[in-house]
Parts: structure tokens; C-alpha cells; sequence
């Protein structure tokens, strides 16, 4: 459970602008009600710990570190150097890898960086579609990755919503690509990396595993590894691995490592934010504690059981459950949109994302599904029966929106109370 205050010895550092610059604190301020006051449920969010949060205003900001460990282009490194290489030495240790660049500024970034070290314009990739689950940067095209590259994309079979390997590797034969994909940003099963090598080798393509939305997952040895299959991992230090924003590439091939290292700096950005690679640091150290192998177990069992409660109240889960911390709601057979839904469970105080869904039919900005995703709630503590509760809300909320109910009425005032009261009986960073 996350605390903080004078328990932790920690700080407001924001507290500093209350009269340097009030507007700015003020917004703080009110974005920190907010995460207190409502139920956090977007998949790719997560709460650090106090200690993380903290001291991620460190003055290591102040430095300027383009370059690798022993190789910058400034002088007055040698602190920096010390810090990365335990950064890195941690993020390998956790992850079974061999090598890691840890200045990537976010998953986007770790990907771009090794699209510029291992393809060249025009060259194929094959990622998962983004209707059926995939993420922009896996080769959307209104992304650099579907315009700069040939991007094709697999799906998931219609009737399961799970991946059929056989397909994929018929699609991998069909366009021969030089690089795959295995990775989602909202695929709640789980993924056989093993299968996807096999395909990779098979058309003479790299792999690469995005394991941005299960990295907290595999550090707990809760979801297979992608080390030894892929040739290169890429992965955000946030979402399920409960760290600071930011990204991170691993890979075990030597032969690999300076084209890799050259995609980053001076491929696709310049210097690296140093107060967030120390963070990364401690976020690698706190993926190793008991307490935080326990999160992750909880973290499953709780998504199988809001998923498994959303079903019994009659609504459309993907798949028909999950293997993670992420459940997807289909309103295919619904009058209602994905947009419909957040807004309202929005109302409430429950924080969703609109998703597309395998079949959709509606656009992005609509959508005909809903993500949600158990990391923060469980990092704050809550526990089974609330995500039973929160599941019947949901159901509630759906019933209201189909029968036209105004927000103004009773039954959503009521669900409101409730999440507040949930709220209340789990603090968020106590004593701030």
C-alpha cells in the first residue's frame, strides 16, 4: 500500500512553488485531489512509491550527460557514470539480460531508437493491429513507425480474441519483414515469445518484444520471460514495474550493442534525463522486494476477479477474461461507445481509457470498448471484495447510461458517495 507524509520523512518538494508560483502548485495541487479522490483504473498507470516520487527532483537534472558511461561529450561525469552503470547493472540483474541502455525518455522513445539501429526507411515491420489490441508505435500508421516503414499487422482470432500463431507466421511468410513485433497495449492474455521466435527465424526477421504493459509482471516471474527468444526487449519503467516515466532497451547479443546504443544517442535524442535514470534505479532495486512480488500476484488475481464480476453482471469481456493486470470491456452489442463509458464512470470518480476492441466498427475517438487495469488500485490497497464493488458500479453505470438516466438523478449521486467513501477508506500518500 502506498503511503507517505511524515511517515517516510518525505517532503512536498512541490511545496516550494506555493509562493514562487502559486498557479503552478495550485494545478499540482488539484491533479494530487484528484488521484486521491477517485479510483484509478487506466491500465498504463501505476503510483511510485513516496521515496520515488520525491527524489525524482534531484540535482541531477542539472547535469548534462549526452553519451554512454566513460564515453560523454561533457566533462564533470564521473558521478553520472557511477549512477547509470548501477542503473543498468540493476535492470539487467532483474531481467535475466546481458546488456541496457536505460536513457530512453519513454517506451516510444525505446522503440523509435531501435527502429533507427536496426532498420532502414522502407525496410518491413510486422506488429499487432492497434484495433485489435496493438500500440501506435508498433506501426500505426499517423506514426512514425507506419510511415517512416512498411507496416503490416497481425490480429487475434475473431471468435477467441486470442493470438493465433499460425496466422501470424502465414502473414510473416506473406511479407517477410525484417522485424516483429510481440507486444500490446491492451492484450490481457498472456504471449508464447517462443512461438514468435520461431516465426522470426523462420522469414529471417529481428524480434523485438514490447514488454512495456507486463514488464512488473515478468520481473516477478509471473508472466514469461522474452530473454533468450528476442533479439532485443524494449520496455516503460512505469505502468506494472511501479517506476518513474521513462524507458528502457535490453538485449543479450554483443553484436547488437552498438547500433542499439547509437539509436538511442545520437540516433533519436540528445541528453538523458539523469534524475529519472537514478529513480529507475531504485524503481529496479524496489522490483526485487517481497512487498513488491506480492503486488503482482495480487494484482492478477484482483483483474481476474473484477473480470470474472463483470461477466456474472452480464457485460462483454474480451476474451473472456485475463492473464494480467488488464481487462477489456467490448460494447460491440451495445448502443453505447466506448467514449460514453468513460465519461460517465468519469462522473463517478472511476478513471478509464475508451479502447478499440477486436471487430471494432466505431473510430478511435469513439471506440466500442472500455481498458481498464488493476496496478494502481492494488498498489493502494485495495482488496478483492472493493473490486467486486467497483465491477458493480460499472455494471450500474451501464444499466444508467441505457436507460437515459440524467446525471443529476439519485442512482449516479449515490455510486459517487461510494467511491468516495471507497476512497476515503484507503488513503493515497497519507499526510499530503
Amino acid at each position: 500500500m502506498i503511503s507517505g507524509g511524515s511517515a517516510h520523512s518525505c517532503p512536498r518538494p512541490w511545496d516550494l512553488l506555493l509562493e514562487h508560483d502559486p498557479h503552478v502548485h495550485k494545478l499540482i495541487e488539484a491533479e494530487l485531489k484528484r488521484q486521491q479522490n477517485g479510483l484509478e483504473m487506466i491500465a498504463s498507470e501505476n503510483f511510485v512509491s513516496p521515496q520515488i516520487m520525491c527524489a525524482t527532483a534531484n540535482p541531477l537534472t542539472n547535469k548534462y550527460a549526452e553519451g554512454l558511461p566513460y564515453k560523454r561529450y561533457y566533462g564533470g561525469c564521473e558521478h553520472i557514470d557511477a549512477l547509470e552503470e548501477l542503473a543498468i547493472q540493476r535492470a539487467v540483474d532483474l531481467f535475466g539480460a546481458r546488456f541496457a541502455n536505460v536513457q530512453p525518455h519513454s517506451g516510444a522513445s525505446a522503440n523509435n531508437a531501435v527502429f533507427f539501429a536496426l532498420l532502414d526507411a522502407g525496410d518491413a515491420l510486422l506488429g499487432m493491429d492497434i484495433f485489435a489490441g496493438g500500440h501506435l508505435t508498433h506501426g500505426a500508421k499517423v506514426n512514425s513507425s507506419g510511415t517512416l516503414y512498411r507496416s503490416y499487422s497481425y490480429g487475434v482470432d475473431a471468435t477467441t480474441h486470442l493470438l493465433d500463431y499460425e496466422a501470424i507466421r502465414q502473414k510473416a511468410l506473406e511479407v517477410r519483414p525484417r522485424l516483429i513485433i510481440a507486444g500490446a497495449s491492451a492484450y490481457p492474455r498472456r504471449w508464447d515469445f517462443a512461438q514468435f521466435r520461431r516465426i522470426a527465424d523462420e522469414v529471417g526477421a529481428y524480434l523485438m518484444v514490447d514488454m512495456a504493459h507486463v514488464a512488473g509482471l515478468i520481473a516477478a516471474d509471473l508472466h514469461p520471460s522474452p530473454f533468450p527468444h528476442a533479439h532485443v526487449v524494449t520496455t516503460t519503467t512505469h505502468k506494472t514495474l511501479r517506476g518513474p516515466r521513462g524507458g528502457l532497451i535490453l538485449w543479450n547479443d554483443p553484436k547488437l550493442t552498438g547500433a542499439l546504443n547509437k539509436g538511442v544517442f545520437p540516433g533519436t535524442q540528445g541528453g538523458p534525463l539523469e534524475h529519472i535514470i537514478a529513480m529507475k534505479a531504485v524503481c529496479f532495486l524496489e522490483a526485487t522486494s517481497e512487498q513488491f512480488i506480492r503486488c503482482q500476484k495480487d494484482t492478477i488475481a484482483f483483474a481476474q476477479i473484477f473480470a470474472a464480476e463483470l461477466i456474472k453482471r452480464g457485460l462483454d469481456v474480451v476474451s473472456g477474461g485475463t492473464d494480467n493486470h488488464l481487462v477489456l470491456l467490448s460494447l460491440l452489442q451495445s448502443p453505447l461507445s466506448g467514449k460514453q463509458v468513460e465519461e460517465a464512470l468519469g462522473h463517478v470518480g472511476i478513471t478509464v481509457n475508451k479502447n478499440t476492441v477486436p471487430g471494432e466498427r466505431r473510430s478511435p475517438f469513439e471506440t466500442s470498448g472500455v481498458r481498464f487495469g488493476t496496478p494502481a488500485l492494488t498498489t493502494r490497497g485495495l482488496q478483492p471484495e472493493d473490486f467486486m464493488s467497483i465491477a458493480a458500479w460499472i455494471a450500474e453505470v451501464v444499466e444508467l447510461l441505457q436507460a437515459g438516466e440524467s446525471f443529476s438523478t439519485a442512482p449516479w449521486s449515490k455510486i459517487a458517495r461510494e467511491v468516495e467513501a471507497l476512497c476515503e477508506k484507503y488513503p493515497l500518500y497519507m499526510g499530503w
